[in-house]
C-alpha cells in the first residue's frame, strides 16, 4: 500500500510534513514492470531480471511511487547570512538498474525537482544512496531506508525555522555538544542525526568521486539557550585545535 495511504511506521514529525506538503502523482508514461526487464549480471550476461530485484523494485513503487513533498531548509551563508529556500522531491522510479558488486541490486528514482550532479538510487538491502558525478557505478549510501530518509527530511524542515551556524568546524563543534538524543528514526551509518529543544546537529558524509567519503556537520541552534550551548562548544572546539597547533 501507498506511503500516503498507510504511513505506518513514521513519527508525528514525519507524518506532519506529508500532511502538509505530500501528494501523490500518477505517472504520465506506462512503465515496463521489473519482471518483463532483462538486466545484465556482473559477468556482463543479460538475464532476467531475478526475483530480489522484482520484488524491491516493484515494491518501492507501489509504496512510494509518485510521492511528492516539499522540504524546507536553512543554511549559513557568508557574513552570518541565511539562505532559506524549498525542495520537492520526487519519487518515481528511473530506467537505471545494475548489480551491487559485492551482492544485491541498485535501481534508480527521481530525486529533487532541481537538477543534482547525482543518480538517487535504492538498494535491493533496502538502504538508500547514489552514484557519484563520475559515474562510476558505486553505490554510496545516504540513509538506512527510504522511512529513515524521509524522517530526516522532517527534521530539516522543522529546524529551517531555527538559526543556522556556518559549516566551517562544524564536525569539531558538534563533537563538543553534549545532552542531546539521538533521533533513531532519522539516524543511520552515514547520516546522524542528534537534537534537543535548543540545538539539531545532522552529521553526514557526502558522495564523493573520492574514498573516503568526507563528514561534516551541520548546526542549527533555537532561541538564547540554544545560542549559548553552540557558541560555548564552538569555543571549546577552538581551543582544542590551537592545543594541537601548539
Amino acid at each position: 500500500m501507498h506511503i500516503l495511504e498507510d504511513p505506518s511506521g513514521l513519527s508525528l514529525r514525519a507524518l506532519a510534513l506529508l500532511d502538509r506538503t505530500g501528494c501523490r502523482q500518477e505517472p504520465e508514461e506506462p512503465r515496463l514492470p521489473t519482471e518483463l526487464l532483462r538486466v545484465r549480471d556482473r559477468r556482463g550476461r543479460l538475464i532476467p531480471a531475478p526475483m530480489e530485484l522484482v520484488i524491491r523494485r516493484e515494491g518501492f513503487a507501489q509504496r512510494y511511487g509518485g510521492l511528492r513533498y516539499t522540504v524546507r531548509e536553512s543554511l549559513a551563508t557568508a557574513k552570518d547570512g541565511r539562505s532559506e529556500h524549498s525542495l520537492t522531491w520526487k519519487h518515481e522510479l528511473g530506467s537505471y538498474v545494475w548489480p551491487d558488486p559485492v551482492r544485491g541490486w541498485f535501481f534508480d528514482w527521481n530525486g529533487p525537482s532541481a537538477a543534482h550532479p547525482i543518480r538517487y538510487l535504492a538498494h535491493t538491502d533496502g538502504r538508500v544512496g547514489a552514484e557519484n558525478t563520475v559515474g562510476d557505478g558505486v553505490f554510496q549510501e545516504m540513509a538506512a531506508s527510504m522511512l529513515h530518509r524521509i524522517e530526516s527530511h522532517a527534521i530539516l524542515d522543522e529546524v529551517s525555522a531555527w538559526d543556522p551556524w556556518p559549516i566551517g568546524h562544524g564536525l569539531a563543534i558538534a563533537r563538543h555538544l553534549d545532552n542531546l538524543r539521538e533521533v533513531a528514526e532519522a539516524s543511520g551509518p552515514v547520516r546522524r542525526w542528534r537534537m534537543s529543544d535548543a540545538v539539531a546537529v545532522m552529521e553526514f558524509a557526502y558522495v564523493s568521486p573520492t574514498y573516503p567519503r568526507g563528514r561534516q556537520a551541520l548546526i542549527w541552534s533555537r532561541g538564547e539557550e540554544g545560542h549559548r550551548q553552540v557558541s560555548a562548544a564552538a569555543e571549546l572546539a577552538a581551543r582544542a585545535a590551537d592545543q594541537q597547533m601548539a
